[in-house]
């Protein structure tokens, strides 16, 4: 007689309608999967983690607020149990790296077709780690081609996080690195929190003297 085993426990957070609703009927038309909640913002899906306690989140990269990336390391932090696959459009090496540094253990472009959804989806449900064909040849492609180098220090933060944080270590103001990176003074506002946030600091003075430990700052 053949087990009968708990269905995967699953949570959307895109913030497209549509794509959460097709999702939804096609998760709810397959034995075996469980759409427990839905969350359009990297907020609320933090939130609906915490209510829901899902196996799986289905998870978008570019969200209003909050994004994918943030929300993943942030979830996974608190509950590193529950399995993250990022669902996106892009398939470019920083999105790709960015994702399995936040701690996703799967990584599927949206245009994936249903086997190979329903394939991460188990493979992560089960502790495991997928990243659909796209993906993996980009890998390869890019381990292939680039020598081994050691890795670059706070992996947790983006690459944009990582260039902030050299510019405040070599004593920049926030007007000053939105001026040298033309992005908005509430842009980098926001990139400042994060950066503090994912360093578990509490104020710039602390963060200088984490970059400096590291070797950030020297150029600016």
């Amino acid at each position: 007689m053949a087990e009968n085993f708990p269905p995967i426990r699953i949570l959307i957070a895109d913030d497209h309608t549509l794509f959460r609703d097709g999702l939804r009927a096609l998760l709810g038309s397959i034995a075996g999967t469980l759409v427990v909640g839905e969350a359009a913002t990297g907020e609320d899906a933090i939130a609906q983690v915490t209510a829901l306690a899902p196996d799986v989140v289905l998870m978008d990269i570019q969200m209003p607020g909050m994004n994918g990336i943030e929300a993943t390391w942030r979830i996974r932090q608190a509950n590193p149990a529950i399995g993250i696959v990022v669902l996106t459009m892009f398939e470019d090496d920083d999105s790709v790296f960015a994702a399995m540094r936040a701690g996703a253990r799967g990584y599927i472009l949206k245009g994936a077709d249903q086997a190979e959804m329903l394939r991460a989806i188990r493979a992560v449900a089960n502790g495991e780690a997928l990243f659909g064909p796209a993906i993996a040849d980009r890998l390869l492609a890019f381990f292939s081609a680039k020598p081994s180098t050691p890795p670059p220090p706070f992996p947790d933060l983006t690459n944009r996080e990582r260039e902030i944080l050299n510019l405040i270590a070599a004593g920049h103001g926030n007007a000053d690195i939105a001026g040298r990176l033309f992005l908005s003074p509430k842009t980098i506002r926001n990139h400042v929190s994060s950066i503090f946030s994912k360093l578990q600091v509490a104020d710039r003075a602390q963060a200088i003297v984490r970059a400096r430990e590291a070797g950030l700052g020297t150029r600016a």
